[in-house]
């Protein structure tokens, strides 16, 4: 896979953060740093895009993102909770205007009852506002980390827009 397959939803993210001033970061799991990457593929990317995280161990999103261990004993690292805390977390530690998280399962392994291989939560948050989104994808790993992604991509221009 190419990241140029990103790159128009990635120039119209850059148009929406320039025109606001904002500047982002992402926390990834499942994605383990595809968002991150896509996003500085494109030349320019550093006056928009301040960092990003890979916090793909449930240690990871408590120690760089601050999620309590007992939210994610309580409904799993792949949950709204957890997701919604992976987003406020970041936002709480980097100095940007908008965060995103992503945390699911891309397989082929991992599932558990309730959450099936291609279950993800994407979070956003700026201040004050947090929303996040359950996606429901198909195909291979391969495949659910490249719509979650697009789908990730897209909700943070509509929140830069919003």
């Amino acid at each position: 896979m190419a990241l140029t397959r990103f790159e128009p939803a990635v120039l119209a993210l850059a148009d929406a953060l320039r025109a606001r001033g904002w500047r982002i970061a992402c926390a990834e799991s499942c994605t383990g740093g595809l968002l991150a990457a896509a996003c500085t593929a494109v030349a320019g990317s550093s006056d928009w895009f301040e960092r990003g995280v890979v916090s793909y161990s449930n240690e990871a999103k408590t120690g760089l993102l601050g999620v309590p261990s007992a939210l994610i004993a309580a409904h799993g690292a792949v949950s709204e909770e957890v997701a919604r805390a992976m987003a406020e977390g970041l936002l709480a530690r980097a100095p940007v205007e908008l965060t995103l998280a992503v945390t699911g399962i891309a397989g082929p392994g991992g599932a558990v009852p309730g959450k099936p291989v291609g279950t993800v939560w994407i979070a956003w948050a700026v201040a004050g506002r947090t929303e996040a989104r359950l996606l429901q994808l198909g195909g291979d790993r391969a495949a659910v980390r490249e719509a979650t992604v697009d789908a990730a991509l897209a909700a943070l221009v509509a929140a830069a827009h919003a």
